[in-house]
């Protein structure tokens, strides 16, 4: 969905093995500069509260793809790119 709305997206498995720890796609993306989109809250807020990153964005879980995706534009639409690098946003 991001892709279809111009956005450049990795996904794991397409750039790391799918067997890579939290830890290790945390720093990609921090050496790619890449702005993280997850639902794995827990995990990746205690990495981003030790460690310099370019944005995360965690996704709350809701009980349609379709609402997912309808809050996660919203987010980019309404934060822009100034809004989300470096900072952490909940969409």
């Amino acid at each position: 969905m991001l892709r279809r709305h111009g956005h450049e997206v990795e996904l794991v498995p397409e750039v790391m093995s799918p067997e890579a720890d939290d830890k290790e796609v945390f720093a990609y993306a921090a050496k790619k500069r890449a702005i993280m989109l997850t639902c794995n809250r827990n995990d990746f807020l205690a990495l981003a509260a030790e460690n310099s990153h370019s944005g995360l964005i965690v996704l709350i879980r809701r009980r349609s793809a379709l609402s997912e995706a309808g809050h996660l534009l919203e987010l980019l639409g309404k934060a822009g790119l100034s809004g989300l690098e470096g900072n952490l946003n909940f969409a």
